[in-house]
């Protein structure tokens, strides 16, 4: 368990010192969302470019805890490439992973590396920043102009 741990708590300080898909600017994005935890002050702007219902580029910028940030940086890695249809599968599995006790109906296949958050249900009072980003993302792809908040 003790392994577990650390490899979370490297994943999180990589992911939150070089976030991938930071402060990318896109030229052809049109999804974007913006939204707030304003429990921790988190704060990003998610910026999609959806081509025939394909995420093909994605990046964020704004400011957040290690963990907002850590979590939204891994979600755009693995959200390239994907269909907006598997993005809304991930999302599932992502939130089920996060916000719930019993973890029999996550699909870990279709999380991959993203199962290490799993560690965040540790602390309770993190799921809202960890979710930030995904639901940051679920308003853009569903083209919501309203802020997204976690409250």
């Amino acid at each position: 368990m003790d392994g577990l741990r650390e490899l979370y708590e490297e994943i999180i300080l990589d992911h939150n010192r070089n976030p991938r898909n930071f402060n990318k600017k896109q030229d052809d994005t049109n999804h974007s969302a913006h939204g707030h935890n304003p429990l921790c002050g988190d704060e990003f702007t998610l910026h999609l470019t959806i081509e025939d219902n394909t995420i093909t580029d994605i990046g964020f910028e704004g400011t957040g805890c290690a963990i907002s940030t850590a979590s939204t940086s891994m979600m755009t890695e693995i959200l390239i490439g994907k269909s907006t249809q598997e993005a809304n599968v991930i999302f599932q599995n992502i939130h089920q992973l996060l916000t719930d006790e019993d973890d029999l109906e996550v699909d870990q296949s279709v999380l991959g590396k993203l199962t290490i958050l799993s560690g965040v249900k540790e602390f309770p009072m993190r799921v809202k920043c960890a979710t930030l980003g995904w639901h940051i993302m679920q308003a853009a792809m569903n083209n919501k102009q309203s802020t997204i908040s976690t409250e």
